[in-house]
């Protein structure tokens, strides 16, 4: 231990360089995640915010859950089965504000469900951003496809799909706009394993989830970059140290000499490492973190202690299989020929 603190108080520049950088890379990828849930969750908050279940459309619908159309028998047979089972339809569309403005829309209705708003004909009820529009409560909106208008009733909070607020709407209402009779989905809350049943295809929320396009590109696209930041961290653990040794091969011969073990000279690597890492996560962390308390409200930031504790404790793993592996080299050392190879 005391050699470990020996060394990095004489090299305070090359072990500020390395906390420097592992600090800047953590904290880069501390953002990207909470970046990355963020927009997950302004994604798809109204699937993600519902219990655990299982969604189930139409097979030929190829996965695509907007060409998928439920027989209302088969509907019927479902709903009257499962308890708390629901029958519901998404599609993007726009309401024309006060202004006739359009404003841009996923509207949801559903069969009763305490999971979904019920609406009443000619209500509609909105994700919270839309206050951000102007729009309040016993507005008139209205809709080129719909006969009618939608008085707005209330406002939800966290309701989002492919980044559109919801704007929830009477089934009636539904079917007269875009001129369909079947439901697209159903959903069955708290069902673990999926039942069988003829001409309908099963899906988890997270393979639901997989199932929007614009979610799974987005979420693998930013989940590769945190990984590959984690590596990264991992490789410069490893080249640093593999550096650092290569310069001390003659250090280690004469420690090796005077009876110093390899696994003491591991400890004081593995000391350093930790010692480094460890202040850096901490100051990535803080920063992130209040960064995650002082976003503003449109940005889709979240980043959840959780996980930067479960991302600090990946940086801490890889940093020690990075100077692990460096450290081979100095099993092989023979105090002599090290000696003899260089000096410090």
């Amino acid at each position: 231990m005391s050699l470990a603190w020996k060394e990095m108080k004489k090299n305070k520049i090359r072990f500020l360089i390395l906390g420097s950088i592992v600090f800047l890379i953590s904290l880069l990828t501390f953002m990207i995640s909470g970046l990355a849930n963020g927009l997950s969750h302004d994604n798809a908050a109204l699937i993600k915010d519902l219990p655990n279940g299982q969604f189930y459309m139409n097979e030929d619908a190829d996965e695509t859950y907007n060409l998928s159309r439920i027989d209302s028998n088969l509907q019927e047979k479902w709903l009257n089965g499962q308890e708390d089972a629901a029958a519901l339809s998404i599609q993007m569309g726009f309401l024309n504000d006060k202004n006739e403005k359009q404003q841009s829309v996923a509207f949801v209705t559903s069969t009763e469900s305490k999971w979904f708003e019920n609406v009443k004909p000619g209500e509609v009820v909105l994700d919270r951003s839309m206050e951000d529009k102007g729009i309040k409560a016993g507005d008139v909106l209205t809709n080129n496809q719909f006969s009618g208008e939608f008085v707005v009733k209330g406002f939800v909070d966290q309701k989002k799909f492919s980044h559109a607020p919801v704007a929830f709407i009477n089934i009636e209402n539904y079917k007269e706009m875009y001129r369909v009779e079947e439901m697209q989905l159903i959903y069955v809350p708290g069902q673990d394993k999926a039942q069988e049943a003829d001409g309908l295809q099963s899906f988890s929320k997270k393979q639901f989830l997989e199932t929007i396009p614009s979610y799974s590109a987005e979420q693998m696209s930013l989940n590769m970059i945190v990984w590959f930041l984690v590596v990264i961290s991992g490789m410069l653990f490893a080249i640093f140290f593999y550096m650092m040794n290569v310069q001390k091969i003659g250090l280690y011969g004469i420690l090796k000499a005077i009876g110093l073990k390899t696994s003491a000279l591991f400890k004081m690597m593995w000391t350093q490492m930790i010692f480094i890492t460890g202040i850096a996560l901490v100051l990535s962390a803080a920063l992130s973190q209040g960064f995650n308390m002082i976003a503003p409200d449109g940005m889709p930031f979240t980043l959840t202690l959780e996980t930067t504790i479960i991302l600090s404790m990946v940086f801490l793993i890889i940093g020690f299989i990075g100077a692990t592996l460096s450290g081979i080299q100095i099993k092989k050392i023979e105090p002599l020929q090290a000696i003899q190879q260089g000096e410090v």
